[in-house]
């Protein structure tokens, strides 16, 4: 049975690894991994039979492709919203550090072809989810980068959520069929949370990540005083697209729709 929590370390060259299509977390059918740029640094992807999502987490990047170089900075993922660059098959994208930055890498197998785009803080708003309802301890702020809805060509989706301090999202618990993964950052270096995967819970902190097989509850917690970041990235199934209407809420908690609290 494969893994589904880990807590990777970063390597001498600055990567560090979640799931690739062979290791213990290769249920997930994607490559998806971190790098630390010095400034000054490039790096370069180019994958036959993959498409590549190269999202900015923090710092300052001048994104090379479509034969335009664009300046991209931020802040943090706490306080500035995303870009992040999106390839097919083939297509080279570079990026260029200006300054220490934060990079993720997500990659899944694709042989169909579409225009490289690169997503701006504009494409992606942070919009609250979950207001006022169960005790107003769900409320987050959620953006979708892409989905089947925006990317119809694309196998993957990706997206962004930010926990209130003490709050909880992927609330009321739910599944899909389709593999998800979570990548997780906090304000403070000590902060952390609760990672549910069907009936296991993990203790989520900085740089942790969740490898969620499909058909599996994962409901998330931040502890009180601390903000926490989720990086959320699932692979459609073949014939099966992830929707936004897919959430299948566990029937057992359906009543806390309709609840005062």
């Amino acid at each position: 049975m494969s893994k589904v929590f880990g807590y990777p370390e970063f390597d001498k060259n600055g990567e560090q690894i979640l799931t690739t299509y062979e290791n213990e977390y290769k249920d997930m059918m994607m490559d998806v991994r971190v790098y630390r740029m010095s400034a000054g640094e490039v790096k370069n992807f180019e994958k036959a039979g993959e498409e590549t999502a190269v999202l900015l987490l923090s710092g300052k990047l001048v994104y090379h492709l479509n034969g335009e170089s664009v300046k991209a900075s931020r802040k943090d993922v706490f306080t500035e919203g995303p870009w992040c660059a999106h390839v097919c098959t083939g297509t080279k994208v570079s990026v260029e550090a200006e300054a220490d930055s934060e990079i993720l890498v997500q990659s899944t197998k694709n042989d169909t072809e579409f225009a490289a785009k690169l997503y701006q803080p504009e494409d992606a708003p942070w919009g609250y989810s979950s207001v006022g309802k169960f005790g107003n301890v769900a409320k987050r702020r959620v953006n979708t980068i892409f989905d089947h809805d925006i990317a119809p060509y694309s196998n993957m989706v990706l997206g962004e959520v930010l926990n209130d301090r003490g709050n909880w999202s992927g609330y009321l618990p739910h599944r899909h069929p389709q593999p998800e993964t979570y990548y997780f950052k906090f304000d403070r270096p000590e902060g952390f949370g609760a990672s549910f995967v069907g009936d296991q819970v993990f203790k989520s902190v900085d740089g942790s990540f969740s490898a969620i097989p499909g058909g599996e509850l994962h409901p998330q917690a931040v502890a009180p005083g601390y903000q926490m970041y989720t990086c959320w990235m699932i692979r459609h199934l073949d014939g099966n697209p992830w929707l936004q209407t897919d959430r299948n809420e566990d029937e057992r908690y359906l009543w806390l729709h309709d609840a005062e609290i």
